[in-house]
C-alpha cells in the first residue's frame, strides 16, 4: 500500500504548532493577568487605606479645634485679624484629608468597580458599577472568589466599626481574559488559510504532473499505433484466404482501435472536453461488452448485472465518461477474489429529480474504514503494482469535466463496496 503523506504531515505539524503557540500565549497571558491583578489590588488597598484615613474622626476634631481657636482669637481686639486668617488658611491648605480626597479617592482615578459594605452587608459606598442595581450578594458572589475583600476600620475605641472593600476587574483585565481566544482564532484562521493554499498548490502541481504524463503517453503511443495499423492491413492483404488469420487480425485490430481510443482519452486530459446530450445506456453496454470478453482471461467467474431504470439523458463526453465507468468496473472486478462464489458486479442507474445516480456495486474484499477518504487521492493504491491513478482520474473526469460527484456510498470488509456517481440530468429532455 502506498500513500501520499506530505499534506497529512503538514496538517499534523500545523496542529502541533498551533497548540504550542496557543499554550505559550495562554501562559504568558496568565502571567500578565496575574501581574496586573497584583498591581490593581495594591492600588485598591491604597485606595481603601485612603478611604479609611479620610474618614478618621481625629481629622474632624482637629479641624474643629482650629476653627474654635480662630473664633477665640477674633474676640480679642489686640490680636490681629491676620492671625486667625493664617490659621484658617493653614488648615485649608495643609489638610491631609483634603489631599487624600482630591488625589487618591477621587472617582476618576481607578476604573475598577468597587463597593464598601458594613458588617450587615449594606452598601456604604460604590463606584464604577456596570449595573447600578446590582445587589451586595450578587457583587460578592461575582468577585469575592478571585479577589478577596480588603477590611478597613471606622471610628475609635470602643466603637470601632468594621467594613469591607470588595472590588471587581478593570476593563483591561476583562479584555485580557478573552485575548487568548481571539489570538487562537486568528492563528487558526491564518494556519487554515496557509494549509488550504499549500494544499491547493500541491494539488495543482500534482494535476499538472498527471496531465503532462497523460499527454506524453498519448504522444508516445501515436507512432507505434500507426505502424500497427499498417502491419495489420498488410497481414490481412497477404492472408485473405486464411479465415483463422483474418479472424485473429480483426480481433487484434479491435484492441489496437481501443488503444487508439485510450491514447485519445489521455490526450483530452487537461483540456475542456466537448459535452453531448447522450444516454447512459450505450456507454455502459460498450464497457460491459469489453470487460465480459476478458473475464475468462482473468480466471474469474463474475456475474455482471445491469439495471437502468430511466431514459434520462445527460451532458457527457462519451469517450472519457466511458473511461471513468471502465475504471470503476475494473476496480470492482479486481477487488473480487478468484475463489469467490456468487461473485458479482452490479450497475444500477436511477433518476431522482434533476440528478442521475449510477451505483457500481461489487462483492469484493471491501475497503478499510481508515482508507475511505484516500481512495480517490493520486498515488493511493492497495495493489502491489498499482499506480493509484485510475480512481484519481475517474474523480477528475466526473467532478471537473461533468460537474458531478463520485464517492464511496458504503463498504464492508469481505462483503463488498458500492461507489456512487451523481451527475446532473440534461435540462432539455425532448
Amino acid at each position: 500500500m502506498r500513500k501520499l503523506l506530505p499534506l497529512n504531515r503538514l496538517k499534523l505539524i500545523l496542529v502541533i504548532l498551533l497548540i504550542i503557540l496557543a499554550g505559550v500565549s495562554f501562559f504568558y497571558n496568565q502571567f500578565l493577568l496575574n501581574k496586573i491583578m497584583e498591581q490593581e489590588r495594591t492600588s485598591i488597598e491604597l485606595w481603601s487605606k485612603a478611604f479609611e484615613f479620610y474618614n478618621l474622626p481625629s481629622h474632624d476634631r482637629a479641624s474643629n479645634d482650629l476653627f474654635t481657636v480662630a473664633d477665640e482669637l477674633e474676640r480679642y481686639q489686640n490680636v490681629p485679624d491676620s492671625l486667625s486668617r493664617m490659621i484658617l488658611e493653614a488648615e485649608a491648605n495643609e489638610s491631609n484629608a483634603g489631599f487624600v480626597f482630591s488625589q487618591i479617592i477621587r472617582p476618576d482615578l481607578f476604573n475598577i468597580p468597587v463597593i464598601v459594605v458594613d458588617e450587615p452587608n449594606f452598601i456604604v459606598y460604590a463606584r464604577n458599577l456596570d449595573d447600578p442595581d446590582i445587589s451586595v450578594t450578587e457583587f460578592i458572589d461575582k468577585y469575592s472568589v478571585s479577589t478577596p475583600p480588603i477590611p478597613i476600620s471606622f471610628g475609635e475605641e470602643p466603637k470601632i466599626r468594621r467594613r469591607y472593600v470588595y472590588y471587581g476587574e478593570s476593563p483591561t483585565i476583562q479584555y485580557l481574559r478573552y485575548f487568548p481566544y481571539v489570538q487562537f482564532g486568528i492563528l487558526a484562521l491564518l494556519m487554515g488559510m496557509g494549509f488550504t493554499t499549500y494544499r491547493s498548490i500541491t494539488r495543482s502541481e500534482q494535476s499538472n504532473l498527471w496531465v503532462g504524463m497523460a499527454k506524453e503517453a498519448a504522444h508516445q503511443l501515436g507512432t507505434p499505433l500507426s505502424s500497427m495499423y499498417g502491419w495489420l492491413q498488410l497481414l490481412k492483404d497477404r492472408h485473405q484466404e486464411d479465415e483463422q488469420t483474418l479472424s485473429i487480425a480483426y480481433e487484434v485490430e479491435k484492441d489496437v482501435s481501443r488503444l487508439k481510443g485510450i491514447a485519445e482519452r489521455f490526450n483530452k486530459i487537461g483540456s475542456h472536453p466537448e459535452l453531448k446530450r447522450v444516454s447512459i445506456d450505450p456507454i455502459i453496454d460498450e464497457v460491459l461488452a469489453y470487460m465480459e470478453k476478458r473475464l475468462p482471461q482473468l480466471g474469474k467467474n463474475i456475474e455482471v448485472k445491469k439495471s437502468i431504470e430511466t431514459n434520462a439523458k445527460a451532458n457527457l463526453n462519451p469517450e472519457i465518461f466511458q473511461w471513468a465507468i471502465e475504471n470503476l468496473i475494473k476496480n470492482a472486478m479486481d477487488a473480487i477474489k478468484s475463489s469467490s462464489e456468487n461473485a458479482y458486479v452490479s450497475i444500477v442507474v436511477t433518476q431522482d429529480g434533476p440528478q442521475l445516480y449510477i451505483d457500481i456495486e461489487d462483492s469484493g474484499t471491501g475497503i478499510d474504514k481508515k482508507n475511505l477518504s484516500d481512495v480517490f487521492k493520486p498515488g493511493f493504491s492497495t495493489k502491489k503494482r498499482g499506480w493509484g491513478l485510475g480512481l484519481s482520474l475517474t474523480k477528475r473526469i466526473i467532478e471537473d469535466y461533468h460537474n458531478g460527484k463520485v464517492f464511496v456510498l458504503n463498504s464492508e470488509i469481505n462483503k463488498g463496496t458500492t461507489i456512487r456517481i451523481v451527475i446532473p440530468v440534461s435540462e432539455n429532455q425532448s
